[in-house]
């Protein structure tokens, strides 16, 4: 991969702080960059071994100057609706890999829309959504495919015990609700819909020990832009437990808090995919612990197959189409134990 360094954009951010850590732990050198120079310095005084590169979306000299002879960047700044877009043309203009961290459907919709000519002409690996909101779901279900181009529906439950929400996701859901004026959104009949209709709960079956749970029904998260990219599908159905969607709708639900070594918090998780074609069903779960740090082994193992070229085609592409989906699960080890169709 050479010795160029990778720009981690919204570095102080809660997960931004798990992706340079891992980038360090895997003896990547990194360039922490974002709008907060004093932030970075203070960030950068206790790592020891981190560049500063401040820069600001509304200045794209400054965001030249801070991907000048980097190896890729990673954009954990949201709202990424104000973030992605700056940053990509930043990346095209410097000709190196960009990946983001994006849940927001809006902001990964317009990735694709805006910047998928000009990277594929650029041959430049751009990969939205590459975190465990988007990027996790989309592996899970490529996998669950196997040999299969299309499905009649695909299913993503989300089991969390719990959801402790970071300010940036309120920050970005309050961006997502504005956008949609209060709408929700589904992926139906081959496109995304947005509609009035009230929130509705029903029963979905986790794998054990999880068991049968209540869940939001069209809790619609990224999968829903990443999936139909590159699956034929009608329809991409997401849900969320309820006592998560509780705590992510509550304003008094705290900031996650480190319980372990590692600084992730205690809250667990288990994706559960099911895709259905012709009456037969495929099956591929995930399981693991603090959904905000489970995304820096997520994008970071992203990035090292990126710059070491095991990737499957170029331009704007989801995890699932990016790369080899069964072999990348495999490699999150210990961070996420997969299960997966034999």
């Amino acid at each position: 991969m050479g010795t160029a360094a990778v720009v981690v954009y919204g570095a102080t951010g809660h997960t931004g702080r798990f992706v340079v850590a891992e980038l360090r732990r895997r003896a990547i050198a990194a360039i922490v960059s974002g709008r907060d120079a004093s932030r970075l310095e203070a960030l950068a005084a206790r790592w020891g071994d981190v560049e500063v590169r401040p820069a600001t979306v509304d200045d794209a000299g400054s965001l030249d100057r801070a991907l000048a002879g980097a190896a890729a960047v990673v954009n954990c700044a949201g709202p990424f609706s104000v973030t992605a877009g700056p940053v990509v043309e930043a990346a095209l203009r410097a000709g190196i890999p960009y990946l983001d961290v994006a849940a927001e459907l809006e902001a990964n919709v317009a990735t694709f829309a805006d910047h998928e000519r000009a990277a594929a002409a650029a041959g430049t690996p751009v990969v939205p959504a590459m975190a465990f909101f988007g990027g996790l779901g989309d592996l899970l279900v490529t996998a669950a495919m196997g040999d299969w181009t299309s499905a009649e529906v695909v299913h993503v439950a989300y089991g969390l015990n719990s959801w402790h929400p970071t300010s940036g996701t309120r920050a970005a859901g309050r961006v997502s609700h504005e956008r949609r004026a209060g709408r929700r959104v589904r992926f139906a009949d081959g496109a995304l819909q947005y509609h009035d209709d009230a929130a509705r709960e029903q029963d979905w079956v986790f794998p054990e020990p999880l068991g049968r749970r209540s869940v939001i029904a069209e809790f619609t998260m990224a999968d829903a832009v990443t999936v139909p990219t590159h699956v034929t599908v009608p329809e991409v159905r997401t849900y969320m437990t309820v006592e998560a969607a509780r705590d992510l709708a509550a304003e008094d639900t705290p900031a996650p808090e480190p319980a372990d070594e590692l600084g992730r918090s205690d809250q667990t998780f288990v994706v559960d995919v099911v895709v259905g074609s012709g009456g037969v069903e495929r099956r591929a779960t995930a399981r693991g612990r603090d959904i905000y740090a489970v995304t820096a082994p997520l994008v970071v193992e992203a990035l090292e197959r990126v710059l070491s070229g095991r990737t499957r085609t170029t331009g704007v592409a989801s995890a699932g189409a990016m790369f080899d989906a069964p072999d990348f699960l495999r490699a999150l080890a210990p961070h996420v134990s997969v299960e997966l169709p034999r």
